[in-house]
């Protein structure tokens, strides 16, 4: 019977998104919400301006709605549950308002970088407070080995970090088409599997109910793709992810089965920092898929790639965890 519930969450969230875009993607045409596309990014891309962004907006929509159906009818709606709704939804605003920003009033760059990331700590600290009320465990556990350690109040700072790391590490990789579509879909089930192998039945109902958005809006986010998630998307998802890692604890995990958000992030701190230190790059462009593209790879073959890699990562993730 559980194991309908996961299956249905899945299928719900992906037929909802599917059935929704074809009317929500000219609605967000009508309403001229295209992308601007910043002149420093590769020539190639130049041809995607306009195409509308915001579509962040059919995943939470079909997450929320495929979560609130499922897990309600199959498990009860959680301390989980909410955290989690009130994480997709908050960074969500916090993306929507920076995606408003640049479409509606013209400014490129959004929220500022002070804006976005005092939100995104305001979150996390509610966060935190409640999961403290609820006997929230500060130990922090080293994959595959079974060894933990207790850091008290020093887990504060980490949920800060995870929550805010791990959404601007995916609004980094946001810059191919399918990208974050297809390694948030592997993160997200990945982490479903985790869930599931604790128990965490409404979280990995949460999960799937993701996954399974981010599957129906790949079907128009593919290349070429029709929509972009925008920063309403992207931000929405790494906060989410990070917070399905302290409820799984598997913190230290994250940083392996989200490998792709990391490395992207990787490389714009390597190319900031040897610029300002050396005054030379080490890649083309960062975040480094933009470095493959002017090597010479298409953008599917970068995508493609980007997600055997991001499979790969999950797959050694969950190895370590329940192998």
């Amino acid at each position: 019977m559980l194991e309908n519930g996961l299956l249905f969450a899945l299928l719900l969230s992906f037929l909802l998104t599917v059935f929704i875009s074809p009317v929500f993607i000219p609605f967000l045409r009508r309403l001229k919400f295209g992308q601007s596309i910043r002149d420093v990014g590769p020539e190639s891309h130049h041809k995607k301006t306009g195409t509308p962004t915001m579509g962040g907006l059919m995943i939470i929509f079909s997450a929320l709605i495929a979560t609130l159906v499922i897990a309600g009818q199959f498990q009860g709606l959680t301390v989980e549950i909410w955290l989690l709704l009130l994480v997709m939804l908050g960074f969500g605003l916090l993306g929507f308002m920076d995606d408003f920003i640049k479409v509606v009033k013209k400014r490129n760059l959004g929220l500022t970088s002070k804006q976005k990331f005092l939100g995104q700590v305001v979150i996390s600290a509610i966060v935190y407070v409640v999961l403290l009320q609820t006997g929230l465990s500060t130990e922090i556990i080293v994959p595959g080995t079974g060894w933990s350690v207790d850091i008290g109040w020093l887990y504060l700072p980490l949920i800060i970090i995870m929550l805010v790391g791990t959404s601007n590490a995916v609004n980094l990789t946001d810059g191919l088409d399918g990208l974050v579509a297809g390694t948030g879909a592997i993160a997200f089930t990945a982490f479903a599997v985790l869930a599931g192998f604790t128990e965490l039945w409404t979280v990995a109902i949460f999960s799937l109910a993701v996954a399974g958005a981010l599957l129906g809006f790949l079907v128009f986010n593919a290349y070429p793709a029709k929509v972009f998630m925008g920063d309403t998307g992207s931000l929405a998802l790494g906060g989410v992810l990070a917070l399905i890692a302290v409820f799984t604890k598997t913190e230290l995990l994250l940083i392996l089965i989200g490998g792709v958000f990391v490395i992207e992030t990787l490389s714009v701190i390597m190319q900031v920092a040897s610029f300002k230190i050396r005054k030379k790059r080490i890649f083309k462009m960062s975040p480094i898929h933009h470095h493959f593209e002017l090597t010479g790879w298409s953008e599917w073959r970068v995508v493609l790639t980007f997600w055997a890699a991001g499979l790969l990562f999950a797959l050694t993730g969950i190895w370590l965890e329940v192998g």
